[in-house]
């Protein structure tokens, strides 16, 4: 299904009845709606939840920013390392308004929100600026954006910034699983089959590199976020992997620090990823902050 909101069009699902108390999933850096593990959204769905899922601005279905060109992510790296300001064609501020929209579209006044990885630095964007329409926010493997943290391990950095070794589809998804076994859950490896099916279904369904490319320019040019965290009134989780390659575990703990009554959740052998094997620990965590809502 496809809404207009915030200027742009949004691809979107809705799973589980329309009695179900209405939850918004915000997925990662160039990630689909495909990407929710389909055991987590019937975990919702049967904890009495209606998860909402959709494709970020740039990516998927939803409108992308072709007449934006393909930016120079070397020079970006440099410009934040630097702290120098980088230009982006939108910031994760106007994903958040996305979201927003998006609520506005299927007349949503309130709900809770899940973000994961840049999800989740989205959610932070949209628990301050709109409070009254969000219930509760889980932020699973993200961070604040705080210059001073750890980045990626040297591995990690650079199997994000790999290509694959072909034009096809085949090409693309074992490139993709590989990223997975350098970034996923060390203490839950998932086999070659499970990796190739799990891409497979985004590669097939859309495959855009220059959206990945600028979604990540967003998320350098929108800088920290510490200074808008103490306006997220809503009961907050911070739900972190112990063994994080590309947001190390210090980020999750600082995240929690900076934001009133967050709290903090952190998963031995988990990295970044949804492994099936966490599904229900991970659901349970999520359903148990929606009940803090006073």
């Amino acid at each position: 299904m496809r809404v207009t909101a915030n200027g742009i069009e949004i691809e979107y699902e809705l799973h589980g009845a329309a009695t179900g108390v209405p939850m918004l999933l915000i997925m990662g850096l160039g990630m689909q709606l495909t990407a929710w593990p389909d055991e987590l959204l019937k975990a919702l769905v049967d904890k009495g939840f209606r998860p909402i899922v959709f494709d970020n601005r740039d990516i998927g279905r939803s409108t992308k920013y072709d007449s934006a060109g393909m930016p120079n992510l070397v020079a970006a790296g440099i410009r934040q390392l630097l702290g120098l300001s980088i230009r982006s064609p939108y910031l994760l501020s106007d994903m958040a308004a996305d979201a927003l929209g998006l609520l506005d579209a299927l007349n949503i006044a309130r709900c809770h929100v899940v973000g994961v990885s840049m999800g989740g630095m989205i959610a932070q964007h949209l628990a301050a600026a709109a409070p009254a329409r969000v219930q509760s926010v889980s932020l699973i493997m993200t961070s604040s954006g705080a210059r001073k943290l750890r980045g990626p391990t040297a591995k990690a950095r650079r199997a994000l910034l790999s290509g694959p070794q072909g034009n096809d589809d085949e090409a693309r998804i074992t490139h993709a699983a590989g990223i997975w076994r350098v970034i996923g859950s060390p203490a839950y490896p998932q086999s070659d089959a499970q990796l190739r099916e799990r891409v497979g279904r985004g590669v097939r369904r859309s495959y855009y590199p220059p959206g990945v490319a600028r979604q990540l320019v967003a998320v350098a040019a929108s800088g920290d976020r510490s200074a808008i965290l103490p306006a997220i009134s809503a009961p907050v989780l911070v739900l972190h992997g112990r063994d994080d390659p590309l947001v190390p575990v210090a980020c999750g703990i600082d995240l929690a620090k900076k934001i009133r009554g967050a709290q903090l959740e952190l998963i031995d052998g988990m990295g970044h990823d949804l492994p099936p094997e966490l599904i229900p620990r991970i659901a349970a965590s999520i359903a148990a902050n929606a009940a803090r809502v006073d």
